[in-house]
């Protein structure tokens, strides 16, 4: 195959963009939803046209907590999370040996937040909310997903840096 033609992406390149488009639908969706509850909250406030719903405070606090959860494991996919430049302009190999570095960081912390988010949805699996009864491992299971989540899309981004930095791939 010439050069200038790259493969097609294997089954799980096309899996993980697939889950990455989900994600990111998903977002979008979530970003739609939380507008109910927070205009139910802000229209009850100030006016005395609708009565003041308690359960919006709690589902708009929840579907948040989701939305900032998926935005992390979409900025992760899409390495688009913050970033300092505190090095010179390095070759390809340097600048995927920082990068390896980097996301070894970001591998702590998932692995911290797959054992930690375990624990806590354990503890909230019989649990409910106060104000709108809905099961509390709904929301604690977010921190466990985004972890494995991370970690999949870790391991995409880990197998490119380490071609580049072995010279096994050409692009």
């Amino acid at each position: 195959m010439p050069s200038s033609v790259s493969a097609p992406p294997g089954l799980w390149r096309r899996f993980t963009a697939a889950y990455a488009q989900f994600l990111t639908g998903l977002l979008a969706f979530s970003v739609a939803v939380i507008i109910i509850p927070v205009t139910l909250q802000m229209i009850s406030r100030y006016t005395a046209l609708i009565p003041a719903y308690i359960w919006t405070e709690e589902m708009a606090r929840f579907l948040f907590i989701w939305m900032i959860m998926i935005g992390a494991m979409i900025g992760v996919r899409e390495a688009s999370h913050f970033e300092v430049d505190v090095w010179p302009a390095l070759p390809r190999r340097g600048e995927a040996a920082v990068r390896i570095a980097s996301r070894l960081g970001i591998l702590a912390f998932a692995l911290v937040f797959v054992v930690g988010g375990i624990e806590f949805t354990r503890f909230a699996w019989y649990r409910t909310s106060e104000l709108a009864d809905l099961p509390l491992w709904m929301i604690h299971i977010a921190w466990p997903v985004a972890a494995v989540t991370w970690i999949i899309f870790l391991g995409e981004q880990f197998y490119d840096e380490v071609r580049i930095l072995f010279g096994w791939s050409t692009t």
